[in-house]
C-alpha cells in the first residue's frame, strides 16, 4: 500500500482536534478582515470557534451568495486576501463565477489524492482536463507538480492526437473524467497503439463499478477524488476503496439540504466545505451535493473523516459529462420557445458514457428545430424527444437523473 503523503494523513482524533482548535480560529479571524465577511461574520468571537460545533452555528455561504458577494465587488466578491493581481490565475466558471488559482506547492491540495493513486517521480500524467478559464487543468497539474511527476497537458477533444501522444510520450498516468479515458484507450486500440498507462486518477463525474473494473481487467488502477473549482479537493479515495477520505485541507459537515443544521452520521445530507487556505477562506460554503458519513476508519491507515461519495445533488443540479445541468438553464430553454409548455432533462448512461435526452411538451413536429437552443442554453448535446402537452409528471422535477450509482 502506498506511504502517506505526510504525517497529518494518521494523526490521532486528539491530534486532529487539537490542530483544528489551532486553525479554525484563525481562519475564521482572517475571513472577518476581508470585506465579504463583514455582515455574516462581522459579529462572530474568533477564538470561540475552535471544534465543528461552534462552526456549525456560522451562516452558510451558498453559490447564489458567492454570485451576489462577486457582483458586488468583482472578482472574487471580497472574499480573498489580496486582489486578482496578487493571484497566479484568474479562473472563470459557469455562472459566470471566478476562481482564483496560484502555482505554489500543492496549492489547490490534489497532491494528497495523486499521491494516494501511487503517483509520482517518473510518471508521466496525461492531463485531460480543461486548461481553457476553468481551473479543473492547472489544479490537477499543480497536484502532479507537487509529486514530481511531469505533465502532458492534453486537455479535451482531438482524441486521436491524444492517443498518438499517449503512445509517443509514453504516458504512464491518466488525469481527466471517470469515462474519457475509454475513449482514449479504445481509439489506441483501433490505432493499433499500445499504452502504458497503469494508472488514473479521475473526477468530475462518477465512476461507475462497471467502468472501473473494464480499467482494471486493462492493468490499470483507477481511483477517483470530490474536487470543485471553489475548493480544490474536498475528499479522495485511497487504495482502500471504501468511501472518499475528507482532505486534511478542508473541514466538512454533512447538513439537511437548504439548512446548515448538521443531520446524523450516516444519513444523507448536503455538503458544506470549509477551508482552512489563508488566501481563499470559504466558510460553511454549500456544495449543493450530497452525501453521508461512514462509519469507522478506512483500512489503509488514513485516519480523518470519511464520507460515501457523491450520492446525488441537494438540488436538481446535475453532472452531465463533467459539466453541471441546472434546473435555471432548462427553464431558459422553455422561454426561449413560446409553444413548449414544459420541458424534462432525463441523463442515463448508455454503454459507458453519460447520455442526455431532452422531453418537450409541444405541438410541434420537429425535433430538430430545438438542436441549436438545447446545445447552447444546456452546453451539452443530446437527444430531444417531444412528448403530447400534459404528458410529463407535475412533481416538480426537471431533472431526473436515472443513473445508477450502486454496484452491482
Amino acid at each position: 500500500m502506498t506511504a502517506f503523503y505526510d504525517q497529518l494523513e494518521s494523526r490521532s482524533a486528539d491530534a486532529r482536534a487539537a490542530s483544528l482548535a489551532d486553525c479554525l480560529p484563525a481562519q475564521i479571524a482572517a475571513a472577518q478582515a476581508l470585506p465579504g465577511y463583514v455582515a455574516t461574520l462581522g459579529g462572530v468571537t474568533a477564538s470561540e470557534v475552535t471544534d465543528t460545533a461552534a462552526l456549525a452555528r456560522l451562516p452558510v455561504l451558498r453559490k447564489a451568495d458567492l454570485g451576489a458577494a462577486q457582483k458586488a465587488l468583482p472578482p472574487f466578491g471580497g472574499l480573498t486576501s489580496h486582489g486578482a493581481g496578487g493571484f497566479a490565475h484568474v479562473f472563470q466558471s459557469p455562472g459566470p463565477l471566478y476562481e482564483p488559482g496560484q502555482v505554489t506547492h500543492d496549492w489547490w491540495r490534489l497532491g494528497r489524492f495523486l499521491h494516494a493513486c501511487g503517483i509520482g517521480r517518473g510518471d508521466i500524467v496525461q492531463n485531460c482536463f480543461g486548461y481553457h478559464l476553468t481551473p479543473a487543468g492547472m489544479i490537477f497539474e499543480n497536484g502532479a507538480r507537487a509529486v514530481g511527476a511531469a505533465v502532458l497537458p492534453a486537455g479535451t477533444g482531438q482524441t486521436e492526437l491524444q492517443a498518438r501522444a499517449a503512445h509517443d510520450v509514453g504516458v504512464t498516468a491518466y488525469a481527466g473524467t471517470p469515462d474519457y479515458l475509454k475513449v482514449i484507450l479504445d481509439k489506441a486500440d483501433a490505432m493499433g497503439l499500445e499504452l502504458k498507462i497503469a494508472k488514473a486518477g479521475v473526477s468530475g463525474g462518477a465512476l461507475f463499478p462497471s467502468l472501473r473494473q473494464e480499467y482494471a481487467d486493462r492493468g490499470i488502477t483507477c481511483l477517483q477524488c470530490y474536487a470543485t473549482a471553489d475548493l480544490g479537493n474536498i475528499a479522495y479515495e485511497s487504495p482502500a476503496r471504501e468511501g472518499l477520505i475528507v482532505d486534511e485541507g478542508v473541514i466538512v459537515e454533512i447538513v439537511t439540504p437548504g439548512t446548515g443544521d448538521p443531520v446524523p452520521d450516516g444519513e444523507v445530507g448536503e455538503v458544506l466545505v470549509t477551508t482552512l487556505n489563508p488566501d481563499y477562506p470559504l466558510i460553511r460554503f454549500a456544495t449543493g451535493d450530497l452525501s453521508a458519513v461512514l462509519p469507522g476508519l478506512s483500512p489503509c491507515g488514513r485516519t480523518n473523516l470519511r464520507i460515501k461519495g457523491w450520492m446525488g445533488r441537494a438540488d436538481q443540479t446535475t453532472k452531465v459529462k463533467g459539466m453541471f445541468v441546472r434546473p435555471e438553464q432548462v427553464a431558459a430553454f422553455v422561454a426561449r420557445h413560446a409553444e413548449i409548455q414544459r420541458a424534462r432533462v432525463v441523463v442515463t448512461r448508455e454503454g459507458e458514457t453519460d447520455a442526455m435526452c431532452v422531453m418537450v411538451e409541444t405541438e410541434a413536429a420537429a425535433a430538430d428545430i430545438y438542436a441549436d437552443s438545447v446545445a447552447e442554453v444546456l452546453k451539452l448535446k443530446g437527444r430531444i424527444e417531444l412528448v403530447a402537452p400534459g404528458s410529463l409528471p407535475r412533481d416538480g422535477k426537471v431533472i431526473d437523473d436515472q443513473r445508477s450509482y450502486e454496484s452491482g
